[in-house]
């Protein structure tokens, strides 16, 4: 189960930040290297974060090789083919709230983070989550038995530059309270309003994370 669930959170991230730099940006040449760093970074972070756990395949076509080259069970490859299109399914579903409404993006002038008329849930969501795979690879590299290791700080710089390619065009990215706290006091105005969210929501992102990583690192659950 635990190999399942680490498949389907890979491939999640892998849609949530690839798929969500190209609807961000677009694909216009002058943001292809940005999509194409998204995808490349997401894989690097859940390689790290996930690696010792299930492989990180993140990848159906992966796990057939893998099978047919006899490392794994028939059984254990349908498995993780179904946690991998459910991982993208629901990564795709969290790009179709973000952008529900139609309309996304802030200004960073001031460094401030902050969301536009009628984009709080949007902005809620966003910040909720990308804390919540941030944290979950600071978790993951940095766990004394299954992280990286002396990898651990590229894993999570990296990381960090992957939330951000991706996040900053719905609130500039937080994922970090004490972040937000400081320009906003300087800024003021609907970005010292706004504050409580980059207070809560990433709070909520980081306590989700220490949940899910509960269960990834548990010695005594299933396999």
């Amino acid at each position: 189960m635990k190999k399942l669930l680490a498949e389907a959170l890979g491939t999640m991230v892998l849609v949530l930040m690839g798929c969500g730099s190209a609807v961000f940006f677009g694909c216009e040449p002058i943001n292809m290297l940005a999509v194409a760093f998204a995808f490349g970074l997401s894989v690097v972070a859940m390689a790290y974060t996930i690696g010792g756990i299930s492989g990180c395949h993140i990848n159906p076509a992966i796990t057939l090789a893998v099978w047919m080259s006899k490392r794994m069970k028939g059984s254990e490859a349908i498995g993780y083919m179904a946690a991998q299109c459910i991982g993208a399914i629901a990564g795709s579903a969290i790009i179709f709230a973000l952008t529900s409404t139609g309309g996304y993006g802030v200004s960073t002038a001031t460094g401030a983070n902050g969301f536009g008329d009628g984009q709080m849930l949007q902005a809620f969501i966003a910040e909720v989550v990308f804390t919540f795979v941030f944290v979950l690879v600071v978790l993951g590299t940095t766990d004394s038995k299954k992280g990286a290791g002396n990898f651990a700080g590229l894993a999570i710089g990296l990381a960090l530059v992957l939330v951000h390619i991706v996040c900053i065009p719905i609130t500039g990215t937080s994922v970090n309270p004490a972040r937000s706290l400081g320009p906003a006091l300087f800024a003021g105005g609907s970005n010292l309003a706004q504050l409580w969210l980059f207070i809560v929501a990433p709070m909520i992102g980081a306590a989700l994370s220490a949940g899910v990583w509960g269960i990834l690192s548990c010695e005594k659950c299933e396999k």
